[in-house]
């Protein structure tokens, strides 16, 4: 009775694409693809024993975040039609629209939307995400949805609207270690969950892709692999270097695998840092960082006769630091309204081991015929359900909070340090900041005791949108002729954008802890802005009592590091000794 019901949408899908072509996608909720099975599996898949990933890696029991929590499955995104039917799907405002109505009338307590979009992102009364999560929320369904796979450029982040929990996605302590022996004796550490090996006792020929492309392989894509751009001449039996960028990982091994290729060493760009997202691939092969691509490479411009060997892999955890910020994970500013700080934390979501129908292969390529149940994944479609499941966590422990009550407890307790209790970094090891991770890693167990919450209404988000764009969202509550600025929002982050000398914010917590309490404040400031509270202690004499303060914030005209100028970033923290209220305090230069 894990899944207690199941609904399909495909009216706008069909109308703008024609009849579903039921080859690679079923005509019902079942799920072809993995994906939806992945992520519903990760929210509140029951503990199962020894389980692993293909080869074995990743072996232990597999719990979903809430494992006695109830599914119910709608399913909304479905097969664009061409050449990679089982990769590219695409989800339509109308079906996800007429999912999240259904939902919310079927009395679901949680949504976890592991979709994003990418490109500019559409005004809020166009966002049919957006616009469905904003009467959840009305109903008081906590809305969790990915944040998005664009980063590390900035303002990439996807699912912007306050009433919406948007997520980031960061590493955990654990790599697949696959060690790379070069013929000068060097030791590379890569990382893979590709089951297969190449025959031990003997090296072989190494060659980096852009020096075994076919002629007219354009020049800027020579060393992507891409399909058909390698010499089967050049690379039969041979190790092939290949760059990340273009192009899906897993269709580079398939085409070194193509062109006779030994094995493949995917090679991360500059952009990608040290993040490295393991794959299944369909012949031996391994990843490594941007540094150790370059070495590799190094070593190859310089002998004559490039050799390697590509040892077993193995799991290791208790990796550090850890986590770390996943390179691809969508980044701030909010484009929309950059007084809203998104996305708004962050969870695991690299190298993320789930369920997979056995209806998909663990790579989902034509002609790999592999059957798996269980499959690692990286995205913040991953990251997303580890914060649904701590938001379900949460509701059934406080049946009687609000939507936006349990965001804030999510958010107020989330930590900007990694677990060695330095600052969390991002994939290319600059330290991470609120346009990163927002609030930071989710702690879900602080989560359930906040202290303090910021709470919200159906009626403020509606004069929010007012205020923001001029948007009216619900025809039954015109904007009225004055609105408060966007940042006014009673939300549990604080973002300025276009600061003129000095701005005042005012919050408004709810107490949730003991009767009685009495918090004072601590803050950090951002590089050449002050930032002043007030009142800068809190009394509360009973649970539910709430207290309004004022944040003045005001450039100071000392101006801090080159790389600070654009998000200068601090925080204000309420605590009362036992509780720890913790709120990013962003302005926005320029």
């Amino acid at each position: 009775r894990k899944v207690i019901g199941a609904r399909y949408y495909l009216k706008a899908y069909e109308t703008h694409h024609g009849r579903l072509n039921a080859t690679n996608a079923y005509r019902s909720p079942r799920d072809h693809d993995g994906h939806g099975t992945h992520t519903a599996s990760t929210v509140a898949g029951r503990a199962v024993p020894g389980v692993a990933a293909l080869g074995g890696f990743a072996a232990g029991a597999a719990s979903g975040g809430a494992p006695l929590a109830r599914l119910a499955i709608y399913k909304v995104c479905w097969p664009i039609p061409g050449p990679n039917l089982n990769i590219e799907n695409t989800c339509f405002d109308a079906d996800m629209l007429a999912a999240m109505d259904d939902a919310v009338g079927d009395g679901v307590d949680v949504m976890s939307v592991s979709i994003g979009s990418s490109g500019k992102p559409p005004r809020l009364p166009d966002d049919g995400i957006a616009v469905g999560a904003l009467h959840a929320a009305r109903h008081g369904v906590v809305v969790v949805c990915s944040g998005g796979n664009s980063g590390p450029a900035p303002a990439t982040v996807s699912n912007l609207a306050p009433w919406i929990l948007t997520v980031g996605a960061s590493s955990i302590d654990r790599s697949f270690n696959s060690p790379i022996r070069l013929g000068n004796g060097m030791v590379i550490m890569g990382q893979t969950v590709t089951p297969y090996q190449l025959p031990a006792n003997r090296t072989y020929p190494m060659v980096y892709a852009a020096h075994a492309v076919v002629p007219g392989t354009p020049a800027n894509v020579t060393n992507q692999c891409l399909p058909n751009s390698l010499s089967p001449k050049k690379v039969r039996g041979k190790i092939v270097v290949c760059l990340r960028g273009s192009g899906l990982r897993v269709g580079k091994g398939l085409e070194v695998k193509r062109a006779g290729g030994a094995a493949i060493v995917l090679g991360n760009p500059p952009m990608y840092g040290s993040e490295v997202p393991v794959d299944a691939h369909v012949l031996p092969g391994t990843a490594v960082s941007m540094a150790d691509v370059n070495t590799i490479l190094k070593y190859i411009n310089s002998s004559a006769n490039p050799t390697a060997y590509l040892e077993r892999s193995r799991t290791v955890v208790d990796v550090k630091p850890s986590p770390v910020m996943a390179q691809f994970s969508s980044r701030g500013p909010n484009v929309l309204e950059p007084s809203i700080l998104k996305p708004d934390v962050t969870a695991p979501g690299l190298n993320i081991l789930a369920a997979w129908s056995e209806a998909s292969s663990p790579t989902k390529l034509d002609g790999d015929n592999r059957v798996v149940k269980y499959n690692i994944m990286s995205g913040t479609s991953m990251s997303c359900p580890h914060v649904s499941a701590t938001a379900v966590l949460l509701k059934s422990a406080h049946p009687d909070w609000s939507a936006a009550a349990i965001r804030s407890a999510i958010m107020t307790t989330a930590t900007a340090n990694n677990a060695e209790g330095g600052p969390i970094m991002n994939g290319d090891g600059t330290v991470a900041g609120p346009m990163d991770y927002g609030s930071g890693h989710i702690r879900p167990r602080h989560a359930l005791d906040p202290g303090l919450v910021y709470d919200a209404s159906f009626q403020d988000y509606l004069i929010f949108a007012c205020a923001s764009g001029g948007a009216q969202l619900d025809h039954s509550f015109p904007c009225p002729a004055s609105t408060p600025r966007p940042y006014e929002l009673n939300y549990p982050s604080v973002a300025i954008h276009g600061l003129n000398r000095s701005a005042t914010v005012r919050r408004t917590v709810t107490n949730v802890g003991q009767h009685e309490a009495r918090y004072t404040v601590a803050v950090v400031e951002p590089a050449g802005f002050s930032v002043k509270v007030s009142p800068t202690s809190l009394a509360f004499a009973r649970t539910g009592e709430k207290k309004t303060f004022a944040i003045r914030i005001e450039a100071t005209g000392k101006r801090g590091r080159r790389l600070d100028r654009k998000y200068p970033a601090g925080s204000y923290t309420w605590s009362d000794g036992v509780h720890v209220v913790r709120s990013p305090v962003v302005v926005l230069v320029g």
